[in-house]
């Protein structure tokens, strides 16, 4: 065996000792590497490392759950879910971060409906049902009150009444008065309280000679172009001029050219007034002549019949057809076994108020 010198000796142990340091260091640092990897572990509280019996349906929006309760058919929702990468460690299953509550499309045309539900107006009551937020016509306002608005008489009477309008004057209603005089035959006439007031020696012959007299307002004025209140006074006013001047105060009203509204109308029903249009209209008030005013009349009469007439009119309105078309028509009416007789007696009403 070989003997060694000192110095070898002492170059063994220098490399032992420096073996055992390298060795020392390569431990320490694969102990600090095993700390590090261990550092970088996710715990179990972390959310990637939730339990694997977590599913996706509890990323459900809360929609889609109250769509599936009501059994209506829902889209699926966009995902939103991010799914995150796994470590190296094998140990922890992946899983979805918590998601962020997710509107499905249904949900906004839910919303939009009840918005445009609510901005819908409010339906309104009918026409029909709301009083005068509607005018009816006349013939509407005959159909609804029959018994207020009269238009005819009885058939069965054999009776019809001649009815003259918007007397008096001095020029036209004492040739009729004169006509009807000499035929014996009693009318019934609807005067203005204006020209009433200007020719009261008139109203006193026309109640003298035995016709009625109704009320066709102050001054000729369209009653459904007026308020109630004006309405009114046109009536009573018109009141206060007969009954002064006949001595009672009439009960029939016939409004100018035949138009009245329903509240009009129910006010002078509750207030004990008859109104009375007619049936056969003369249309004399267009300035006719002789033959075509009778044949106006004679061509639509029946018995029941309401005529209608002009005895008085504007300034320089000529009535001369009325005036001569009148004989013929008494002597016709006459030959048919037609009676010619005033408004009350046809309408078996009073001629004044109580």
């Amino acid at each position: 065996m070989k003997k060694r010198t000192p110095a070898a000796f002492l170059l063994l142990s220098a490399h032992r000792f420096i073996s055992l340091r390298i060795r020392s260091s390569l431990f320490l640092l694969s102990l600090a590497l095993c700390f590090a990897l261990t550092a970088c572990t996710p715990t179990a509280k972390s959310p990637q490392a939730l339990p694997s019996e977590i599913g996706p349906t509890e990323a459900v929006p809360r929609n889609a759950a109250k769509a599936s309760e009501t059994g209506s058919p829902l889209p699926p929702a966009p995902s939103t879910v991010q799914q995150v990468p796994p470590t190296a460690s094998p140990a922890p299953v992946p899983a979805p971060t918590p998601t962020p509550a997710v509107v499905s499309p249904a949900e906004p045309k839910t919303q939009k409906k009840r918005k445009s539900k609510a901005k819908q107006p409010v339906a309104k009551p009918s026409k029909e049902t709301s009083g005068q937020s509607q005018r009816l016509t006349l013939s509407q306002l005959v159909r609804k009150y029959p018994e207020l608005l009269l238009l005819r008489g009885s058939a069965a009477s054999g009776q019809v009444a001649l009815t003259f309008d918007d007397a008096p004057d001095t020029t036209f209603t004492p040739q009729v008065l004169d006509v009807l005089k000499k035929y014996q035959v009693r009318a019934t006439f609807f005067l203005v309280g204006a020209q009433a007031e200007k020719h009261p020696e008139m109203v006193k012959r026309i109640v003298r000679e035995g016709h009625v007299i109704g009320n066709h307002s102050y001054s000729h004025k369209l009653f459904t172009k007026l308020s109630d209140d004006l309405f009114q006074s046109q009536v009573l006013q018109t009141q206060q001029t007969l009954k002064r001047l006949i001595g009672y105060s009439p009960r029939l009203l016939r409004p100018p050219y035949g138009e009245i509204s329903e509240s009009q109308l129910l006010w002078a029903s509750e207030h004990g007034y008859r109104i009375v249009n007619w049936n056969v209209d003369s249309l004399d008030w267009k300035q006719l002549g002789q033959e075509k005013v009778i044949s106006n009349i004679l061509t639509n009469v029946k018995p029941g019949s309401i005529i209608l007439q002009h005895s008085g009119g504007g300034p320089g309105q000529d009535l001369n057809g009325t005036v001569q078309a009148l004989p013929t028509v008494i002597q016709t009416l006459k030959s048919r076994n037609l009676k010619m007789v005033t408004l009350p007696e046809l309408l078996q009403v009073s001629k004044q108020l109580d």
